[in-house]
């Protein structure tokens, strides 16, 4: 399974950017747990949002009313619409796969099989 993500990029701090990753290859299915992740300089990566093989959504607290997280299944994408950003914001945003159905939150990196190669966010002041 591959990953892609874009829509990183700069913006200042209040503004907003969707983020999108599209799964391709065999053996992909569109029920699979999906979640985004973040790193940023000097610290662990983090759990921002996932979504679960009955659509539901979960997301890290600093997130929470800030970011969304869609779907598009017939195109096998996912997005994380972004509001509200704050300069702790700022960190490579990677969205990852599991290789199974899940219908919990999953929120430990170890659970997930495929990564994307990440797309950066630069919030600024």
């Amino acid at each position: 399974v591959r990953l892609v993500e874009s829509g990183g990029g700069s913006v200042q701090a209040g503004g907003s950017l969707r983020l999108s990753c599209t799964a391709s290859g065999y053996g992909f299915r569109r029920d699979y747990c999906m979640g985004w992740f973040r790193r940023s300089p000097g610290k662990a990566r983090e759990w921002v949002a996932s979504i679960d093989s009955g659509d539901r959504t979960y997301y890290a607290e600093f997130a929470t009313g800030r970011f969304t997280f869609c779907k598009d299944a017939a195109k096998k994408t996912v997005y994380l619409d972004m509001n509200k950003l704050k300069t702790d914001d700022s960190a490579i945003y990677q969205c990852a796969a599991m290789g199974r159905t899940c219908f919990y939150r999953a929120l430990s990196g170890d659970d997930y099989t495929s990564w994307g190669q990440g797309t950066q966010v630069i919030v600024s002041s």
